[in-house]
């Protein structure tokens, strides 16, 4: 990963590590849906403290049920991976997350309608997800932006400004499910506007992000924009599958 202004550590210690830990949305998204594949997942998320899981919405009571008491929360996706559905589908897919227990919901911006000049439809998206969330008390709503194919930096403050008017309380890169994931550029333009709003917002890097090494940089980049304080588990998440593994083998 370039460093972007940020370099990385060479032998980050333990506390840095187990931050990192702390901050993980384990997931598993791949298509096969494997429920072994989940079951393994959740047990990794128990065993480590991690922030939260993601999960396809198949899955959520059985994550519900399985991490209740273990303050890992669940999260799933809607609208993914395109982010062409239609704001009606979209709405009926959050409230059924919700009803089985998702606690956050990461929903695709229509982010090819946004390019294309359609604003409006992707404001739209992002307000109707944002009400049925927010009348779920403690329910947090993270919008995938998908920066790996807006086109330049420019794009990426934009949709991150519409995405948090609309109500998110967490804008995140990626859906992992394209060429290009979270990138320094991406995320630290993503932080300049979390700034604006006096940091109130949260980011999730997402698409990637493997190593320690690759997630302290992000970190660093959000100590540098907000504080070194800031970035917290209601703040700041990695979408992440591997980046667990290899925490833990540091740990030893």
């Amino acid at each position: 990963m370039p460093d972007a202004d940020t370099p990385h550590p060479s032998s980050p210690d333990v506390a840095a590590i187990e931050r990192v830990i702390s901050l993980i949305d384990l997931t598993d998204l791949d298509d096969s849906h494997r429920p072994d594949v989940i079951d393994g997942l959740l047990a990794d998320a128990r065993r480590h403290h991690t922030a939260a899981v993601c999960l396809w919405p198949e899955f959520i009571r059985r994550a519900a049920d399985e991490l209740a008491g273990s303050g890992v929360r669940v999260a799933t996706v809607v609208n993914f991976p395109s982010g062409a559905a239609s704001v009606a589908d979209v709405v009926s897919e959050v409230d059924a997350a919700l009803a089985d227990g998702a606690a956050e919901i990461d929903v695709v911006l229509p982010w090819r309608a946004f390019l294309d000049g359609d604003v409006e439809r992707a404001r739209a998206m992002v307000d109707a997800v944002a009400s049925r969330v927010h009348d779920t008390p403690a329910a947090l709503l993270k919008v995938i932006l998908e920066t790996g194919e807006l086109p330049d930096v420019a794009s990426v403050l934009a949709a991150t400004r519409l995405a948090i008017d609309g109500g998110a309380d967490f804008v995140k890169t990626s859906t992992g499910k394209t060429a290009t994931g979270a990138t320094p550029d991406a995320v630290a333009a993503m932080l300049d506007v979390i700034a604006e709003t006096g940091g109130r917002v949260g980011i999730k890097p997402s698409g990637g992000v493997r190593t320690v090494a690759d997630a302290l940089a992000y970190l660093g980049l959000a100590d540098d924009r907000l504080g070194e304080g800031w970035a917290t588990p209601d703040t700041f998440r990695f979408g992440a599958s591997g980046l667990l593994g290899d925490a833990v083998a540091r740990l030893g």
